[in-house]
C-alpha cells in the first residue's frame, strides 16, 4: 500500500494521517475509479513527498521542475495514488487549444451535444490533472488555465455553463528546461502554482529502486548500473554528450532484457547507446558503458537464480 511505503521512506506520519482525512471527506465517483493509478515505479525522496503532499492538502496546485529523469511523472502517479483520486493525463503540444482541453461540439444521434474535454472532466470529478509539459502550451491553452487555476476555481464554457470545480480538484503540472518547443512559463501561469525543482535521483535512491524492480540482483552490479547512470549524467552536466543517453526507463529496460537472457552490452546499446543519433556520442557513451560492464556479460554473472 502506497500509505506503508510513505511510512518507511520516513514520510511525517500527520502528513499521512491528514492524506487519510483527505480519502474519507471526498469520495470517489465509481464510474472514474479506474483511473486512479497503478504506478509501477515509487517516487524515492522524502523531502519532495512532504513538500507536495503539504501543497495539495492545502488545496495548492504545484509545478514540477526539472531535467529529464527527475521522476515527475512518476511523482505526479504516486500522490493521484496516495490522495486516492482518478487522473487525468493532459499532454501539450503545438495542436492543444482550448477546445482539446474543455471540449467542443459534436454530433450524436443526429444531434450537437457537448463533448467534454479532460479538464472539464477531472474539473467536475474532483480529480488529479496532470498537465503534462506545460511550457509547451499555446495561448489559447493558457486562457483557458489562468481561471481554472486561481482563486476562482471555474471554467467557463462559451455558449454552455459556467463550471466550478470540485473542492477535491487539484493539477500538478510538469516542465523541463531546454526542450525543443518549450519556452518560459509566462509569470501570470507560474504565479498559480507552487513550484517544486526535482533533483536528480539520488545514487541511494536509485539502488532502492533498482533492488525494487530487480530483487535479484546481485550488489556488484547494482553497484556498476548505478555508477554508470551516474558517470552519464556528469558526462551530461559538462556538456560532454547530450542528455539523450540519461535515460533511467532505458536503463531499466535494457536491465529486463539483461534479466529475460540478452548479453549486457547489447542491451544496453538498445536502451541506451542507441537513444544518441550521433556517432561521436554514441562512441563516448559506449566508453562510459565499458569502463563498468565487462564484455559478453551473461545473465548469471549479474543476477541471482
Amino acid at each position: 500500500m502506497i500509505l506503508d511505503f510513505l511510512k518507511k521512506e520516513g514520510v511525517s506520519e500527520k502528513l499521512i494521517i491528514e492524506i487519510e482525512k483527505f480519502r474519507k471527506q471526498y469520495n470517489v465517483n465509481p464510474q472514474a475509479k479506474y483511473r486512479i493509478p497503478k504506478p509501477k515505479y515509487n517516487y524515492y525522496g522524502r523531502d519532495i513527498w512532504e513538500q507536495a503532499i503539504t501543497a495539495l492538502l492545502c488545496g495548492e496546485n504545484i509545478l514540477l521542475v526539472g531535467s529529464k529523469a527527475t521522476g515527475k511523472n512518476v511523482l505526479a502517479e504516486n500522490l493521484s495514488l496516495a490522495f486516492g483520486r482518478p487522473k487525468w493525463d493532459i499532454s501539450f503540444h503545438i495542436n492543444t487549444d482550448s477546445s482539446t482541453l474543455i471540449g467542443t461540439d459534436t454530433f450524436e444521434n443526429g444531434s450537437v451535444v457537448f463533448r467534454k474535454g479532460p479538464v472539464y472532466e477531472c474539473a467536475t470529478c474532483g480529480g488529479f490533472g496532470v498537465l503534462d509539459e506545460i511550457n509547451m502550451a499555446k495561448n489559447d491553452s493558457m486562457a483557458v488555465l489562468h481561471a481554472t487555476l486561481d482563486y476562482r476555481r471555474i471554467i467557463d464554457v462559451p455558449g454552455y455553463d459556467k463550471i466550478e470545480l470540485d473542492d477535491a480538484v487539484r493539477f500538478i503540472a510538469t516542465m523541463n528546461y531546454g526542450y525543443a518547443g518549450t519556452r518560459e512559463l509566462n509569470e501570470a501561469l507560474a504565479s498559480r502554482f507552487m513550484v517544486i525543482n526535482m533533483p536528480v535521483i539520488s545514487s541511494e535512491n536509485l539502488k532502492k529502486l533498482l533492488l525494487t524492480e530487480f530483487p535479484n540482483i546481485k550488489e556488484d552490479y547494482m553497484d556498476q548500473f548505478t555508477g554508470l547512470f551516474r558517470d552519464l549524467r556528469l558526462k551530461s552536466d559538462n556538456s560532454e554528450i547530450s542528455t539523450k543517453s540519461v535515460d533511467l526507463r532505458g536503463l531499466i529496460s535494457a536491465m529486463h532484457l539483461m534479466d529475460k537472457g540478452l548479453e549486457a552490452n547489447k542491451a544496453l546499446e538498445m536502451g541506451i547507446i542507441n537513444k544518441s543519433f550521433d556517432e561521436f556520442e554514441r562512441k563516448l557513451v559506449q566508453d562510459a558503458i565499458r569502463l563498468r560492464i565487462p564484455k559478453k556479460l551473461e545473465r548469471n554473472e549479474i543476477f541471482t537464480d
